[in-house]
């Protein structure tokens, strides 16, 4: 155990910057009216969609693929308390059709067959990318819009094509990617969470 106290610790301000750095992104996605009214249209949207019976898809590459993964876990499992599970898939967990698909068609294709296969009209397609310009998260959007889905984008603050291509789009205000992926995962559990509480209102 170390005896060093945190005040004299030689990586104390480094430590206190990282994390001063974190919470002005979040701060700034919180007082920005447009990141809130993405965020509040992707959770009135999403849980109508849901309400009807349509399912949630989930796209993103490295750490987004691991959001994807994150938040269909949470809305099939549970996430704040017990509640019956939601229809959310994540398109980047099946190794053998993510190589299929990879390797029959490439891997600009690799969730826009997913959306073809597995997406109907009115399901929703949540699709992240810290660029706004990641090939295969273009193609899936348009998939997405080709088939009469719902599309919801997850980028940084200069947007790429994501916007034009998605119902809602939460651009986050900054520019490097891991303030980007951090802001994406506080968006996406305040996401779940307003999900979960639309359709299964906790009894006082």
């Amino acid at each position: 155990m170390s005896t060093n106290s945190p005040s004299t610790s030689p990586l104390d301000d480094e430590i206190g910057a990282a994390l001063h750095r974190s919470a002005d992104v979040l701060r700034a996605m919180a007082e920005d009216a447009g990141c809130r009214a993405a965020i509040a249209g992707m959770v009135e949207e999403a849980a109508a969609a849901l309400r009807a019976g349509g399912k949630l898809l989930f796209c993103g590459n490295g750490g987004s693929a691991a959001d994807a993964q994150h938040w269909a876990g949470e809305l099939v499992s549970r996430f704040m308390y017990d509640r019956p599970g939601l229809a959310a898939i994540a398109l980047t967990t099946d190794s053998s059709i993510l190589t299929a698909i990879g390797n029959d068609y490439g891997y600009e294709r690799v969730f826009a067959r997913q959306v073809e296969a597995l997406g109907v009209q009115g399901d929703v397609l949540f699709a992240l990318s810290t660029s706004g310009r990641s090939p295969n998260i273009i193609a899936a959007l348009r998939a997405a819009r080709a088939k009469g889905m719902l599309t919801f984008g997850f980028t940084g603050a200069a947007g790429g094509e994501l916007p034009a291509l998605c119902d809602h789009c939460l651009c986050v205000p900054a520019t490097a990617t891991p303030l980007i992926q951090e802001a994406h995962e506080a968006a996406g559990h305040t996401i779940c969470a307003l999900i979960e509480q639309r359709l299964f209102p906790r009894r006082a």
